[in-house]
């Protein structure tokens, strides 16, 4: 079997409903053989979508030593926090120094969470500039935004800028707290978006609710709706073969299967939902 692919939106990019994220074992340093092993085993059971960010400690440079010359067979991506232009420049040159590649598929503003972040990055000198530049240059094919703090912050980011994709929490939990699902995936769908989805497992709290909500239970719930693909970090290949196997065998939830599971989790929302980083 093969795991399934999505088109990115209007990328017209056609990527696997797994994503292997930046995080677990990658955002880590000092872990060369096992995020090595990690990437490549993820890349050999066919999933090319790979994703890392400039705050993920080690994640880039583990990119850059795995990759070598399966860099062409992967949808590579990272992200800057920067806020201001030059320091999203500088992001820049790390990330493509780090991952060893002279472009990036996909570069996205990382985690957009207050109108005060709005006003700097839209603001003359701001790092919009410098993602604009960077797709004209060819240093980045495509532009995204990402955020999990505040939905209304997101939809304004993408009435202000014409993103090629979004990044935001996708699972039963979400729709009872700070609903991203019911208000930002309407207005990405209007756009043409590439939708990619995260926190599928609330990031790593998922064990303590395994009976209500199973991983692949949460997983299904994901990719029911209309998302690209869902980034999911690992720390061994044997958590990359688990979830390998659950995109090859993924089937889709039914509307009143997600309805009942949303309602069991409402009870525990806001702690699942709510980060403080």
């Amino acid at each position: 079997m093969a795991i399934p692919r999505r088109t990115l939106g209007r990328t017209g990019v056609d990527v696997t409903i797994l994503g292997l994220g930046g995080e677990g074992v990658l955002r880590t340093f000092g872990h060369d053989k096992t995020a090595y092993q990690v990437i490549n085993r993820a890349l050999d059971l066919g999933i090319n979508y790979c994703e890392s960010a400039r705050a993920y400690a080690g994640s880039e440079a583990y990119y850059g030593l795995a990759l070598k010359e399966r860099r062409r067979d992967v949808f590579l991506t990272s992200k800057s926090h920067a806020r201001d232009k030059r320091g999203a420049v500088e992001h820049l040159t790390e990330t493509l120094r780090n991952m060893k590649t002279d472009y990036l598929d996909l570069w996205q503003v990382h985690d957009v969470r207050t109108e005060d972040d709005i006003e700097e990055l839209f603001a003359r000198g701001g790092a919009i500039e410098a993602f604009s530049r960077a797709k004209e240059q060819g240093l980045a094919r495509f532009i995204g935004v990402t955020g999990h703090q505040d939905p209304h912050i997101l939809a304004r980011c993408i009435e202000r800028y014409d993103f090629d994709t979004v990044l935001l929490p996708v699972n039963p939990a979400e729709p009872s707290y700070k609903s991203f699902m019911d208000l930002v995936l309407p207005l990405a769908r209007e756009r043409r978006m590439g939708v990619i989805g995260m926190k599928v497992y609330f990031r790593g709290l998922a064990a303590r609710l395994a009976e209500i909500a199973p991983l692949e239970t949460l997983y299904r719930f994901a990719l029911s709706h209309e998302i690209t693909t869902a980034v999911i970090g690992c720390d061994t290949i044997a958590h990359v073969e688990d979830n390998a196997g659950m995109a090859e065998r993924f089937v889709p939830l039914e509307l009143q299967e997600r309805e009942l599971l949303v309602a069991s989790l409402e009870p525990y929302a806001r702690r699942l939902m709510y980060y403080k980083d």
